[in-house]
C-alpha cells in the first residue's frame, strides 16, 4: 500500500489554492475579532464545513474535498491563520505601539513571526510524546474530528454530533460557556476539577473571602510554583531512561531522545530571536552588557516556559491562559529591572509564543483521530507533514496580511484591549512586595503540581483557572463532570464513544455561535 498516494498533498492545485483563500479570510477574521472584541475565535469548524460543502458541489476537481483528509488540510490552515494573525501577531506589535515606541513595532514584528513557525514547529516535534500525547485530550480537535466524521458517514452517531451541536448553540445563547462543558466529559478529570476550582475561587473571592485574588497577585503565584515544577516534571521524564518502560514506548511515535534533541534545538531558536530582537530594536544601548545577556536569557527562557504551560493546558482543557501567563513573564521583568522599551519587547515575544503551539496540537489531534488514531503508521506520518505543509503557508499568508493591515489598524487606535493592561503595568511598575506575594503563593502551586503529578497536571489547570475571570465556566466545568460520573455508572462504561461525540458536539456548537455572533459584532 503506498499511502503517500493515498494522504492528499496540501500542494495539489486545487488544495493549495483553498488554502491560500480560506488562510487570507481567516487571518483577516482573526485581525478584527482581536482589535475589536479582544478575542480569537476557533475557525477550524467553519473551514470544515466550507470543505465539506466544496465536496459536495458536482464540479470538476472540487469533488476532491470529499475526502476527510482535504477537509482536514483546509481546517489546518484557516485555523492556523485566524490564531496566528490574531494573538501570535497582532497582539504582540500592538505593545510597543500602544506605550509609544513605534520604532519597536517592526523588530518585534520580525521576532514574533519567527518565533511563531518556531512554536508550531516544536510542536510538531513533541505532538505524539510522552510529554504531548496524541492520545491526549485536545478538546477542540476531537470536535473538529468527529464534526467531519460525521459530515462523512451519518449513521448514528451524527445524530448524537448534532444533538450535541444544538445543545451547544441553545446553551451559548443563553451565555453558558459550553465548550467548558463539553470538556469535562472527555478530559482528565482530576485536572478538570482543579480548573473549576480554580474558576470559581478567582470568580467568588470577594464575595466568599472578601478577597481580590488578583490584587494580591495569588493566580500568578501559584502559576509561577506550579510552572517550575512542571518544568522539572518534564525534565524527569526525559533524563530518567528507567521510567520510560518498552510498553510505553510503543504508544508513541518518538522517543525521549527526539524529544531532547527538540528541546536543544529549540532553545537556541528562541535564543537567537532573542538576540536578534535585542538588535534590530536597539535595546543594547539602554543595557549594561550584564543586564542585556540577562535579558536575552531571560527572554529565551520565559518563551520556552510560556509555550510548555499554554500547550499543557491547552492539552487537557482546550482553553489556555496566554495573555495571562505572557503578564507573568512582564511581572517577573519589571522586578528585575529591565528598562521599558525591553519590557514591551519582552511582553510582545512572550506573549507570541504558545498559542501557534496550541493551534497546532489541536489540528494534528484532528488529523490523528480522522487517520485511524495511528493505526497506520506511514499514513500518519505522512498526513501530520501534509498538515504541518498547510500550517506553515497559513502561517506565511497571515504574516503577509498582518504586514499590509497593521498600520491602518493602528492609525485607527485599533488594537488589542489587552495591549493597554500590558502598557499600563509597564510604566505603573510593580513594588517589591509583589515579589513577596509571587514567592509565598507560588509555594502551594508546587504542592499540588507536585502532588497531581504529570499526568493530571493538577496544578497547571488550577492556576489556569485563577488566571481566568469566567466563574460560570467552573460551573459549566464541574457540572458537566457530575454528569460524566453518572452517565458512566448507569452505562457501566459502555457507551464512551456516544459521550465523547455529544462532548464534540458540544464544543461545535459554542465554537460556531461564538464565531457567527462574533463576525455579527463587528458588522455592526
Amino acid at each position: 500500500m503506498n499511502n503517500k498516494v493515498l494522504h492528499p498533498r496540501a500542494l495539489e492545485p486545487v488544495t493549495l489554492l483553498m488554502i491560500i483563500l480560506t488562510s487570507v479570510i481567516g487571518a483577516i477574521i482573526g485581525i478584527q475579532l482581536i482589535t475589536t472584541l479582544g478575542i480569537s475565535a476557533n475557525t477550524s469548524i467553519v473551514g470544515a464545513i466550507f470543505a465539506m460543502i466544496l465536496g459536495r458541489i458536482p464540479i470538476g476537481k472540487l469533488i476532491a474535498f470529499k475526502s476527510v483528509h482535504r477537509q482536514n488540510i483546509i481546517q489546518t490552515a484557516i485555523s492556523a491563520a485566524t490564531f496566528s494573525a490574531a494573538s501570535s501577531l497582532m497582539l504582540p506589535i500592538g505593545i510597543p505601539y500602544v506605550l509609544g515606541y513605534e520604532n519597536l513595532v517592526l523588530p518585534l514584528f520580525i521576532g514574533v513571526i519567527l518565533a511563531m513557525f518556531v512554536d508550531a514547529l516544536l510542536l510538531y516535534k513533541f505532538f505524539d510524546t510522552k510529554i504531548f500525547p496524541a492520545a491526549g485530550t485536545w478538546p477542540p480537535g476531537i470536535a473538529t474530528a468527529e464534526a467531519i466524521k460525521a459530515g462523512d458517514k451519518g449513521g448514528k452517531n451524527a445524530k448524537v454530533l448534532v444533538g450535541g451541536v444544538l445543545i451547544g448553540i441553545v446553551g451559548s445563547v443563553l451565555k453558558i460557556p459550553m465548550s467548558a462543558f463539553g470538556v469535562a466529559f472527555i478530559g482528565n478529570i482530576w485536572a478538570l476539577t482543579m480548573f473549576g476550582i480554580g474558576l470559581l475561587l478567582r470568580g467568588y473571592s470577594v464575595q466568599l473571602f472578601n478577597v481580590d485574588l488578583n490584587a494580591y497577585y495569588i493566580p500568578h503565584g501559584v502559576m509561577i510554583g506550579a510552572g517550575i515544577v512542571a518544568l522539572f516534571q518534564v525534565a524527569f521524564a526525559l533524563l530518567n531512561k528507567k521510567s520510560i518502560k518498552k510498553s510505553e514506548e510503543l504508544i508513541y511515535s518518538k522517543d525521549a531522545k527526539e524529544i531532547r534533541q527538540a528541546f536543544g534545538v529549540g532553545f537556541i531558536a528562541y535564543l537567537a530571536i532573542a538576540l536578534l530582537i535585542a538588535v534590530l530594536g536597539g535595546i543594547i544601548t539602554h543595557m549594561s552588557f550584564g543586564m542585556l545577556i540577562g535579558f536575552i536569557l531571560f527572554a529565551t527562557i520565559a518563551a520556552f516556559v510560556h509555550e510548555l504551560i499554554v500547550g499543557i493546558a491547552a492539552m487537557h482543557a482546550g482553553w489556555f491562559p496566554a495573555f495571562a501567563v505572557a503578564f507573568i513573564t512582564l511581572i517577573v521583568g519589571i522586578l528585575i529591572g529591565f528598562p521599558a522599551p525591553a519590557l514591551a519587547l519582552l511582553a510582545g515575544y512572550s506573549a507570541a509564543t504558545g498559542v501557534a503551539f496550541a493551534d497546532m496540537g489541536y489540528d494534528l489531534k484532528t488529523g490523528f483521530i480522522l487517520r485511524g488514531n495511528g493505526s497506520d503508521p506511514a499514513l500518519e506520518k505522512e498526513g501530520r507533514k501534509q498538515q504541518m505543509i498547510a500550517g506553515m503557508l497559513a502561517f506565511s499568508i497571515s504574516a503577509i496580511v498582518v504586514l499590509l493591515s497593521y498600520k491602518s489598524y493602528f492609525a485607527q487606535d485599533l488594537v488589542a484591549p489587552v495591549n493597554h493592561v500590558y502598557a499600563a503595568t509597564i510604566q505603573s511598575g510593580v513594588t517589591g512586595d509583589v515579589a513577596k506575594q509571587l514567592m509565598i503563593w507560588a509555594i502551594p502551586g508546587a504542592l499540588i503540581q507536585l502532588i497531581g503529578g504529570s499526568k493530571r497536571q493538577m496544578g497547571i489547570l488550577f492556576a489556569t483557572g485563577l488566571l481566568l475571570i469566567n466563574p460560570i465556566a467552573g460551573w459549566a466545568v464541574l457540572a458537566g463532570i457530575l454528569l460524566r460520573v453518572i452517565f458512566t455508572y448507569v452505562t457501566k462504561g459502555k457507551r464512551e464513544s456516544e459521550m465523547t461525540v455529544f462532548a464534540a458536539g458540544v464544543i461545535a456548537g459554542d465554537a460556531l455561535y461564538s464565531f457567527f455572533s462574533s463576525i455579527l459584532k463587528i458588522g455592526k
